[in-house]
Order: structure tokens, then sequence, then C-alpha cells
């Protein structure tokens, strides 16, 4: 799509400028002109209603889905916006369906190099409470669906983000991973994206000796996906509508 073109998004450029209108927006895109980014931010900070949430966070994360000139643009305001410490936030909610919005939009957003930094850092330790297994009490018992998105997500901001890897790791996020991948109570669909992650660890060789002087071995991230469709770093998108 962009043969030729520099892509801002893998220079890590810290900002994306939208582009200038000659001629007032209209129609569909009223939906993705600034004023109304702002307000879908102002909304994710300021409203306490999950369906007002859900919904905010289900729209930045279809307006972010795919690479297209709005989507890159929207992905670099809700950093400047200071967007992505909101949406973080809705992942430690009670709502599930906010949570599931919320991981979706962190997914999409973390195409941009910069967000994917910055959500390495902050976001990973709410996302990897949200898996099941572990010390938690409670539990969360989340759908398979919610579980399946969150880690995607993972993947998603671990893949070329190696600091990311090591917060994953600091979190105890193996331990669920390989947990997910070995009980025998997860389903096809959550076992095959925690070996996804777990391969995407293991591809860090700078991991490896901490992981095994930890107990892991090489055996606990290789995972027989057998014909499962792989889909890794930034050519995935979460393009679901709520």
């Amino acid at each position: 799509l962009f043969e030729g073109k520099k892509n801002p998004e893998d220079l890590g450029a810290d900002t994306v400028d939208f582009p200038k209108r000659t001629t007032p927006a209209k129609g569909y895109e009223l939906l993705f002109q600034p004023e109304v980014v702002r307000i879908y931010i102002s909304l994710l900070k300021e409203s306490k209603t999950p369906t007002i949430l859900e919904a905010s966070a289900g729209a930045i994360q279809n307006l972010c889905a795919g690479r297209w000139t709005y989507g890159r643009c929207i992905r670099s305001a809700l950093r400047q916006e200071k967007g992505l410490s909101a949406i973080a936030d809705l992942l430690t909610t009670d709502s599930e369906r906010v949570v599931k919005a919320a991981s979706g939009a962190l997914r999409n957003l973390a195409v941009d190099l910069r967000n994917k930094e910055l959500i390495g850092k902050h976001a990973i330790p709410n996302l990897v409470k949200n898996l099941p297994g572990g010390q938690q009490t409670p539990a969360k018992n989340l759908s398979e669906d919610t579980v399946v998105s969150i880690l995607n997500t993972i993947n998603e901001v671990i893949v070329d983000n190696l600091e990311a890897a090591k917060k994953l790791r600091e979190t105890q996020g193996i331990e669920k991973l390989v947990l997910i991948n070995k009980s025998g109570n997860r389903s096809e669909r959550e076992v095959r994206a925690a070996a996804l992650v777990l391969q995407t660890v293991w591809g860090y060789k700078e991991l490896r000796k901490p992981l095994e002087k930890e107990g892991w071995k090489k055996s606990d991230f290789q995972v027989n996906l057998n014909n499962a469709s792989r889909t890794q770093g930034g050519n995935s998108f979460d393009d679901s509508t709520l």
C-alpha cells in the first residue's frame, strides 16, 4: 500500500497532522475529524457510564483499523491528547464489554510505533491482570472472545518491542500464558492466541537465559498450532465493530 513512500508510523513519527481541508466535512467524514476525535477522548476521560465508555473506545478501535490516512492521524492524535492512558485505565473496570473495547482499541493504536512503546510500558500490567489464572482474587471470569482479544493485543504490543516483552515477564504474564496452554480447560482459540504470544516472547534471544533461570524450558514456549493462521506485527488490525 505504501510502496515508494515512507510510512510515518514505521519511522515512529511523533506527530501526524490531519490533512488540510478545502471544503467542510460532511456525511460520514464528520466521524473522523479532529474535533470529533477530541470528543471521544473527553468521553473516555470523563464518563463513568459503561455503555458510553464502550462506545467511545469502540469508535476509536474502528477508526484506527487499517492503514488509511485518518487512521494514522487518529493514532497520533490519541497520543498527543493523552488518550492512551485513559484507554489503558479502562482495562481495570468491572464491565467486560468496556475491557474488550479498550483492548481492541489498544491493539489498533499499537500499530503506531511510538504508541506501541507507550502501551508496552503502561498497559501490559492491566492486560495481564485480565487473563485467567494466577493468584488474583477474585479471578476475572471473562468470555473467550474477550480473552482472545486481550491476548491478540498483548502480541501486537510485544512484537518488535523487547521492552514490552520484558514487562510481560515482570508482571507474571508468562505464568498465565503457559497455564492457558497447558491447563486443558481453555478453548482452542485461547490456546492458539496464547501460543502465539509465547512464541513471540521466545523469539527474543535476550530473554531466553533469564526465562531459563526462572525454570522455564524451551518446550513451554513451543506449542503446536497445527494449521492455525498466524497474524503478527503491524499487519494485523482488530476491525470488529461493536
